[in-house]
């Protein structure tokens, strides 16, 4: 059988057709990080697969809000030129648009920040960066998230 190169850094040879065994053994391929000492044997429980569940169900549910909000908002309303105070007003008077853009904002903040952090853990290779940027964006979005629902709940079209 003739053997080709694989172009995936760290593998050499493979035969054409040859299936991995005792003689044949797959290449390893690295973990991006080692586990250490310091390394806790057990992680934190199933924390992992909630995140990774909520990530799909509420990203099905954001698409549900925003293209729902863009076509009320965008092609029955008349367009962006409708769109001014008196518009949000007369939206944020309902109780139904208050929390269809509550939960819009809460899921889009917590879906973002969750995505977020897992890019800081993949790629922030000290634990005291992880540490730092993660408390960062833990701060951002609870402060965003409340400072919106203040707006929501408290807005005023009275105001002069």
């Amino acid at each position: 059988m003739a053997t080709t190169e694989s172009t995936a850094a760290g593998i050499g040879p493979v035969e054409d057709g040859a299936f991995y065994g005792v003689d044949n053994p797959a290449p390893v391929i690295e973990a991006p990080r080692k586990r250490t000492k310091k390394t806790p044997k057990s992680t934190r429980g199933n924390f992992e697969m909630a995140a990774w569940l909520f990530m799909r169900l509420s990203g099905v549910v954001l698409v549900v809000l925003v293209l729902g909000h863009l076509l009320i908002q965008l092609v029955l309303d008349g367009g962006v030129s409708k769109i001014g105070f008196a518009f949000v007003a007369g939206r944020w008077a309902s109780p139904f648009w208050q929390v269809w853009d509550l939960l819009m904002l809460w899921l889009a903040m917590l879906h973002g920040a969750n995505g977020l952090r897992t890019v800081v853990n993949d790629y922030a290779e000290r634990a005291n960066t992880r540490l730092w940027l993660k408390g960062l964006l833990y701060t951002a979005t609870v402060f965003t998230i409340l400072l919106g629902t203040l707006v929501i709940f408290t807005f005023d079209p009275n105001i002069r």
